[in-house]
């Protein structure tokens, strides 16, 4: 039945965004992949306009820096509908407001990458008042159902007041550095669209090489950044880019620090271009005041003038001793209607006249005003207003008791007592910074956590959040980063990263079972020890374990004192150092030998490949879900199957081509799913193929959003039901196992699953219960071999129960190297001892570690070339 026709109502629209056609043949937009010339846009925004319908509707769109998105923003807003703006990477966030606010239409990816427009009714069931033209949360990404709104009115009002006063040109091309759900973002977008400049359209970061090749061959002349991008851009270098396009760097987004805006205004002025300070809100569509930039070397702590067409005044505060401090309050055309807490709200017309800031400030003598501090606890970090209060309640809810309180470009957390748990997890300092990280939309560096044995209060009983920011804060001695700096270079060498801060772990850079050994074994020999979980616990958390020599913290060697120290007499080093060593490691380390061993055979010892699927589970855990939101982590677990795939792929691939002893489908990977047969060199890499196939499969479950919720939330129970659902398997229920049986993937993924558990098992009675399946369960897997179920049996117990074994230091670096070309030794031994006959077995043994360790070394470079 079709939807009956609604009364048609002609809306406002946007001037800028309806003029579009007016700037004729000039670029627009710059993509990747295609120009876009304002009339091409318009007939683009015209024909999505015409879609929409002449009757307004409620269109919630998630927001991205993509032509698609857009173009339907603009298509709204040129006809009149309003539009929610969303963050288009953040699914709950889609769905908290969809559920709130019920918009109309909803437009958002599709499969094919496309934005689709979802028309869930012709006609709106909302009143929406005529003025309404877009809703932005007063809060970044977190979702919250307070919307600021803003009319027609306030969008040309504010771009062409930031056109006016930053002097952009027709010709300019300005770089979406920021989100355009982020008004700041948004801004520079429409600023540019109202004077007929370009947009170069891209997602990428600041800090990636691809960005400024897209930059220079655009030609572009603006870049937008907030505190966080200039970290970014000290760390790429752009001090010394070569930049001749560039006009004018504009910050907002939060407080940069006076020292930093003087010293990127003084590069602007060597560099021919200008440095614009900015101060503004949501609430006032985005900015407020600027700082003429010829003032930013004299004047960098302030934040300005009022915009062209806006007023400051200072309106006194009860509690503020100084009459020259009052609250900034703000008037002018770009001032919200108001707020919308829910539907009802969309039909309210202007209840906010000027704006009260909540920020103190003061005007100086030469007419700058200068912001001295907050009247509420709202902090502002990263370009986003976080509400402390919301993230004590949010870390209540999962059993943590914690004061929160902005602190500069960071959000400190005070935590009462040893990490507790949240949840049924073990929580520490690391847990909780990706925590609220997620929610806030924070990078987790701007948040600092000290756990404390008491949380500090004022003589009322009140919480003392000066004390909270005092006590948060890195003592002297780290902040001057020593050894810091060396950890930070340690990481970023080991994991190809240029990232690396203090408050990043193994786990957040990316790090997996192929580096974990490397790195593991090196910050053993720079702090003398490590606990079970460092890979979890940020750089800062480590430092402190830097041991004392001489009364000085011990930073890690450099590389060129390393290889100084290595040219010493044997004597001097310090062979008996007790060292420990991880279970895993140790267990990669011996088992690589036992089969290769075996299959030479030097002796008969089977079993060590099942015992390493089981680590594989374990590392699974450890290093593929230490994640914060879905879509990296799924980034992150992809590149690591590719690291697996590519090196075995390329070498099985020469074994066919070579021996002739394997079917292509080995090449592929494929020989378990055709069960080729039972000869045995054709079963050579089932151990990869398993590994590979149990990665893929739970790549693509964890991409369903309410399965990688669920595992978040029941860390063990997921492993464990997926251990049940392994048994099935096991026992070949559905009979489908091949007829290597022991071999089958099906047979074997629930040691995986086991592995698995185990990395997430934190009682004694967790470990028992998976101790018990394993004793229950494995008699009959390997018929009439007792003594491969025995070391299997061993090996798996040793990973359940006991986290690290003693070792020596040297013991340490010949596992390390072991552990960590464990896969390679895997893929070439087959094809390296049949050389050297029965009568050299040791021989054999001996040329099969080194070639393997060889190809682990070539093929780890490549892959990470690629």
């Amino acid at each position: 039945m079709p939807f009956p026709r609604p009364p048609v109502v002609r809306p406002h629209g946007v001037p800028f965004a309806r003029g579009l056609a007016a700037h004729g043949d000039r670029v627009a937009l710059i993509t990747p992949q295609e120009t876009l010339s304002y009339r091409r846009l318009a007939e683009r925004v015209a024909a999505t306009a015409e879609r929409l319908g002449p009757v307004r509707r409620l269109v919630l769109l998630a927001g991205a820096n993509r032509a698609d998105a857009l173009v339907i923003h603009l298509a709204a807003l040129s006809a009149g509908h309003p539009v929610l703006l969303v963050p288009g990477d953040s699914d709950s966030t889609i769905r908290s407001l969809t559920t709130a606010y019920d918009p109309d239409v909803v437009a958002r990816p599709g499969a094919d990458g496309s934005w689709d427009l979802d028309e869930r009714r012709r006609a709106s069931s909302h009143t929406l008042h005529p003025d309404l033209a877009l809703l932005l949360s007063t809060s970044g990404s977190t979702g919250s159902p307070k919307l600021v709104r803003l009319s027609h009115q306030n969008l040309q009002a504010n771009a062409q007041s930031i056109a006016t006063y930053l002097g952009i040109r027709d010709t300019d091309r300005a770089a979406t550095t920021l989100p355009p759900h982020y008004c700041y973002g948004l801004s520079v977008i429409h600023s540019h669209l109202l004077r007929g400049a370009g947009l170069i359209l891209t997602e990428r970061s600041v800090s990636d090489t691809a960005f400024w090749e897209e930059f220079r061959r655009a030609r572009g002349t603006s870049l937008a950044g907030v505190p966080y991008t200039f970290d970014l851009l000290d760390r790429v270098g752009f001090e010394g880019m070569r930049l001749p396009h560039l006009r004018r760097v504009t910050q907002a987004g939060g407080r940069l620090a006076p020292e930093r805006v003087a010293r990127y205004a003084e590069l602007g002025r060597r560099s021919g271009w200008e440095m614009f300070v900015m101060y503004g809100q949501t609430e006032a569509t985005a900015r407020m005041a600027y700082l003429p930039p010829q003032l930013a070397t004299e004047r960098p702590e302030a934040v300005g003038v009022p915009i062209p067409g806006g007023s400051f005044r200072l309106q006194p505060v009860d509690d503020q001793d100084d009459p020259e401090i009052g609250e900034l309050v703000y008037s002018g055309p770009n001032v919200m209607l108001g707020y919308a807490e829910n539907p009802a709200d969309l039909g309210l017309g202007r209840t906010v006249r000027e704006l009260h800031t909540g920020d103190l400030a003061r005007r100086a003598p030469d007419g700058l005003y200068e912001i001295v501090g907050r009247r509420s606890r709202f902090a502002k970090i990263a370009g986003l207003r976080i509400d402390p209060q919301r993230v004590e309640a949010l870390l209540e809810r999962h059993g943590v008791t914690a004061y929160c309180a902005g602190d500069g470009d960071a959000l400190a957390l005070a935590v009462l007592g040893a990490p507790g748990a949240i949840g049924e997890e073990a929580a520490d300092s690391d847990r909780l910074r990706r925590l609220v990280a997620a929610e806030c939309g924070l990078p987790a560096r701007a948040i600092r956590v000290r756990v404390l044995a008491e949380l500090p209060r004022l003589g009322t009983g009140k919480p003392d959040y000066a004390a909270v920011r005092r006590l948060t804060r890195p003592a002297p001695e780290e902040a001057a980063g020593a050894p810091a700096g060396d950890l930070c270079r340690l990481y970023a060498g080991i994991l190809d990263r240029t990232d690396v801060t203090e408050d990043s772990s193994f786990a957040s850079l990316g790090g997996d079972s192929l580096s974990y050994v490397e790195m593991s074994l090196r910050l053993e020999e720079a702090l003398g020890g490590l606990p079970t979980d460092w890979h979890t616990k940020p750089i800062r958390e480590l430092r402190a374990l830097a041991a004392p020599v001489n009364g000085r913290t011990r930073a890690p060697e450099s590389p060129r004192l390393r290889r100084v120290r290595s040219t010493r007499s044997w004597h001097t080093r310090p062979w008996n150092t007790r060292r420990s060593l991880e279970t895993g490691i140790a267990l990669r380390a011996v088992g690589i030998v036992l089969i290769v061993a075996s299959h030479i055979p030097v002796f008969s010892l089977q079993g060590s490949a099942h015992v390493l699927i089981g680590v594989a589970g374990f590392n699974f855990a450890r290093f593929h879900l230490d994640w914060g939101e879905r879509r990296e982590r799924l980034r992150h677990l992809w590149r690591s199957i590719a690291r697996v795939v590519v090196p075995s792929v390329a070498w099985i691939s020469c074994a066919v081509a070579l021996t002739g002893l394997y079917d292509p489908a080995n090449a592929l990977l494929l020989n378990s799913l055709l069960d080729q047969g039972t000869e045995r060199h054709e079963w050579h890499y089932w151990f990869v193929e398993a590994l590979v196939y149990f990665l893929v499969v739970l790549a693509v479950l964890m991409s369903v959003p309410r399965l990688d919720r669920l595992e978040r939330r029941y860390t063990f129970g997921v492993p464990l039901a997926l251990l049940m659902v392994g048994l099935i398997g096991r026992y070949d229920l559905p009979e489908v196992a091949p007829a290597r049986f022991h071999l089958g993937p099906t047979v074997v993924f629930w040691l995986f699953a086991l592995g698995w558990a185990a990395a997430r098992a934190t009682t004694v009675r967790q470990r028992s219960l998976l101790t018990a399946v394993l004793l229950l369960t494995m008699p009959g897997l390997f018929h009439d071999q007792p003594l491969r179920t025995a070391l299997v049996a061993a090996g798996l117990t040793l990973l359940i129960w006991v986290p690290t074994l003693p070792s020596l230091g040297p013991l340490n670096r010949v596992a390390g190297v072991l552990a960590s070309s464990s896969l390679y030794i895997y893929l070439t031994h087959f094809q390296v001892y049949p050389h050297f006959g029965e009568d050299f077995p040791l021989s054999a043994l001996f040329a099969s570690l080194v070639i393997g360790i060889g190809y682990a070394a070539v093929a780890t470079r490549v892959v990470r070339w690629l």
